[in-house]
């Protein structure tokens, strides 16, 4: 069976990956709105994983539904949620298993309890979570036996993570990004896989 795991290149998404190859056949799908950019870091990461890989394009419009969205809040929050429920609706289309690498006590993206309980039942998917049990702390003793990692601020580091694009369009409108994203952010880049 095939599961449709989304993607960013990171250490969270990867071990999720990780996790779920033992019983699925695992396809990496990173999503970006621009039809036009390419994501070489992450396609690396996942030749680094092993496994297929996938870019889905989620529309200029769909970014800047998350900017309107953004700006009407005042917080990232509730437009990065609303991109990742559309990045899994879309690959419950084609997967009889989605998943990502949500944890325990990720705010964000988070899809609540309701939501995935609808689009399981109106998909026929299963929506999995393979990390939901696991804090930082086990996630980061993970990652570094399992996986090679390199941190740098979004925007400074070439994953697929949503936020980046969305910083970049709201500097397209002439809008300071550091005044709705906290400052020092790290994201991860898997590089490698470490022979265990």
């Amino acid at each position: 069976m095939e599961a449709g795991v989304l993607f960013s290149g990171g250490k969270d998404s990867s071990l999720a990956a990780i996790m779920l190859a033992r019983d699925y056949g695992v396809e990496l799908n990173t999503c970006v709105f621009d039809p036009d950019r390419e994501v070489p870091e992450v396609r690396a990461a996942a030749a680094a994983l092993d496994l297929p890989f996938k870019k889905r394009v989620l529309g200029r419009d769909l970014l800047q539904e998350a900017v309107d969205l953004l700006l009407t809040c005042g917080y990232p929050n509730d437009a990065i949620d609303m991109v990742h429920r559309m990045a899994v609706e879309i690959l419950s289309a084609e997967y009889a298993v989605v998943a990502d690498g949500t944890r325990r006590d990720d705010r964000v993206p988070r899809l609540e309890r309701s939501e995935v309980q609808h689009l399981e039942m109106i998909s026929g998917c299963s929506y999995v979570r393979p990390l939901f049990g696991y804090g930082k702390r086990e996630v980061e003793r993970l990652s570094g036996r399992l996986l090679v990692v390199r941190y740098g601020e979004t925007g400074s580091i070439g994953n697929g993570d949503y936020e980046g694009e969305i910083r970049d369009a709201l500097r397209a409108r002439g809008i300071d990004s550091a005044s709705f994203f906290p400052p020092g952010h790290l994201q991860s880049l898997v590089v490698g896989r470490k022979d265990t």
